[in-house]
């Protein structure tokens, strides 16, 4: 449980100070979306101490 609670954090939006305008927000939400398995492997490269992949835009 703990391991899929760390995964799914790491593909989440957290804002930590200033605004992002709303229509750039759905965007990045989308990208997310998209991109959840890469994100999800990039981190557990980046954890393991390796380069993380490049992730294409939308």
């Amino acid at each position: 449980m703990l391991a899929f609670l760390g995964f799914s954090s790491v593909a989440q939006i957290l804002i930590l100070s200033g605004e992002i305008p709303r229509k750039q927000l759905r965007l990045v939400q989308a990208w997310i979306e998209l991109r959840r398995d890469e994100l999800i492997a990039d981190w557990e490269l980046a954890v393991s101490g390796e380069n993380p992949y490049k992730i294409d835009p939308l």
